[in-house]
């Protein structure tokens, strides 16, 4: 049996799909649940690939365009890249009042960048994941984006349709998704029930979608970007999957 996670961070915890498969032929089945810690995932050791949206492995210094794995990932997404923000400094990760966090941002960029209040609300999951993280989970734990799976997912071709306009969830958007995810064994029941309470359809989507990839990598069918992923001071690969 194959049993892997898709995993997204969102406003109260963790969503997640785990996507089963009782023989390879078979067809998949898949659980929603909701977590208020990743550590409550890891946990399990009948899940054989974690795929989660969010940094793995930070940089002391952060470049133009953040860590190679955003550099590599954005020119494939053509309108959907600005869903991929560059990951600062562990230094200013690791910075729990907005001011410092941008002001440590600057002085560890080059050149000089604060960060987003988008991706200051981030950081807790990041410091999160960064605590439970080490060298020998990356055999079971995996960073992924949401719009790169479904770029491998379409044909290597970037959705059409944004999933979010000025913060909110965009229907079309959301049908473009769900269509293609149905493609790949999902029913649209699944895929259209109303999410747990502190998360949002965007956010079952991007699990969903997560999953699919988790069922790839651990099938040995995913690649890395880049293809040959540096490591952070703590030994950790930077790299998504898809």
């Amino acid at each position: 049996m194959l049993r892997v996670a898709g995993i997204d961070g969102c406003r109260l915890g963790w969503i997640a799909v785990l996507r089963e498969r009782q023989a390879p032929d078979a067809p998949p089945c898949h659980t929603l649940l909701m977590l208020q810690a990743f550590r409550e995932l890891l946990a399990d050791p009948g899940i054989s690939v974690l795929a989660v949206d969010m940094p793995i492995g930070l940089p002391d210094r952060a470049g133009l365009g953040g860590r190679g794995p955003e550099r590599c990932v954005r020119p494939l997404l053509g309108q959907r890249q600005s869903s991929v923000f560059s990951v600062p400094s562990r230094a200013a990760v690791f910075c729990q009042d907005y001011g410092e966090a941008c002001s440590t941002a600057l002085a560890t960029s080059e050149p000089p960048r604060k960060v987003s209040r988008q991706a200051f609300h981030l950081f807790p999951k990041i410091r999160e994941i960064d605590a439970l993280m080490t060298p020998a989970l990356e055999a079971r734990v995996f960073e992924v984006h949401p719009e790169l799976a479904f770029w491998r997912l379409n044909g290597e071709r970037a959705m059409s349709l944004p999933k979010k306009v000025k913060s909110a969830a965009s229907i079309p958007g959301l049908d473009e998704r769900i269509a293609l995810l149905g493609r790949h064994g999902y029913d649209e029941a699944f895929l259209r029930q109303r999410p747990p309470s502190g998360a949002g359809r965007d956010d079952l989507i991007d699990a969903c979608v997560n999953a699919v990839i988790a069922e790839r990598i651990a099938q040995g069918r995913a690649a890395s970007f880049p293809p040959a992923p540096e490591r952070d001071a703590r030994g950790l690969r930077m790299a998504i999957w898809a």
